[in-house]
């Protein structure tokens, strides 16, 4: 399914179907679990997540329709438009995950400003062993530490308007990967009136992420990782069908707020802590979508040892 926008679109290509048909429009690529890789697909930034796939492995294919140019600022791979750039870097834990952290978003904002597209708009975050603790703190906890110790450096608003993004738990002994969007424009953060925005959560949960519950980037919306939480507190603990179905729900509010999107037009990329809750987890998701729903299933981890389900979604405007 494309879902187009004025700036970028996303595809999702089974990699039965192959690779992409062409090149010269594809923006950027991530590829999950264990996707061949992509001999011909020449200066491209590819983002290889190494999270399992349950069902059906696809290549995420992000598009525009400007002439593109591909380049490398200091260790990010990125693709840009006139209006968008596309990135990614991939950086092992050897001087540990608040190291890397820190490196390697301190060598995202040194690219976006450098290249003169400052605005971030989606962040994708994957880590290994993200709720294990290691000197006396939880990795989840260590890595938003390290992020927000580096925003500081490069004066990045904390609150407010500031980028969707979601933070997951990939195979162990994989890299820290971190991909994202950003514009020349910046684009509009929502939040969601159910939940306690995450920059504002109580100290409880340790250094506060600096994301937005989504955000619009011309007629695309990209919707953070959601789970079932509501005010700041994870409700439904242990209770699989129920935490999928609030997911739902705070999707929905987002959608009301957001105003101009509708959630039969949603991609969804959903992540299962425990393979054998997917049966469930699709179940509700199918009542509550219809069967047809456009969804890509990967085992995670997810960043509180109390959420069982998280569900992200990109849409464009009806």
């Amino acid at each position: 399914m494309a879902l187009a926008a004025g700036l970028l679109q996303v595809d999702y290509i089974p990699l039965a179907e192959g690779a992409p048909a062409r090149w010269d429009d594809v923006l950027g690529l991530a590829t999950f679990d264990s996707a061949p890789v992509l001999a011909d697909s020449g200066d491209v930034p590819v983002a290889k997540i190494l999270t399992p796939v349950l069902g059906n492995n696809v290549y995420e294919v992000w598009r525009s329709s400007k002439p593109l140019e591909s380049g490398r600022y200091s260790r990010v791979h990125y693709r840009r438009s006139e209006d968008v750039l596309f990135g990614c870097i991939s950086l092992t834990e050897d001087s540990g995950l608040p190291a890397a952290t820190e490196a390697a978003y301190r060598e995202v904002f040194a690219t976006v400003n450098e290249l003169g597209y400052p605005h971030l708009a989606r962040i994708w975050n994957y880590l290994p062993r993200i709720n294990v603790e290691a000197d006396g703190l939880e990795r989840y906890r260590q890595f938003n530490s390290a992020r927000r110790t580096a925003s500081i450096a490069y004066r990045r608003e904390l609150t407010g308007n500031v980028p969707a993004a979601c933070a997951l738990g990939s195979v162990t002994g994989s890299p820290l990967v971190v991909y994202f969007i950003a514009s020349r424009q910046a684009a509009t953060a929502i939040e969601n009136p159910r939940q306690v925005s995450a920059y504002d959560y109580p100290p409880q949960y340790g250094p506060k992420p600096a994301f937005s519950r989504a955000s619009v980037l011309g007629d695309i919306l990209f919707i953070s990782g959601t789970a079932s939480i509501v005010g700041h507190e994870t409700i439904h603990v242990g209770d699989v069908a129920a935490q999928t179905r609030e997911s739902l729900t705070n999707i929905e509010a987002l959608l009301a707020e957001a105003k101009r999107f509708s959630l039969d037009r949603l991609t969804f990329k959903v992540y299962v802590r425990n393979n054998a809750d997917l049966p469930v987890i699709q179940s509700q998701l199918h009542a509550r979508l219809g069967p047809r729903a456009h969804a890509l299933y990967l085992q995670a981890d997810i960043c509180r040892l109390d959420l069982l389900v998280e569900i992200e979604a990109v849409g464009r405007a009806v």
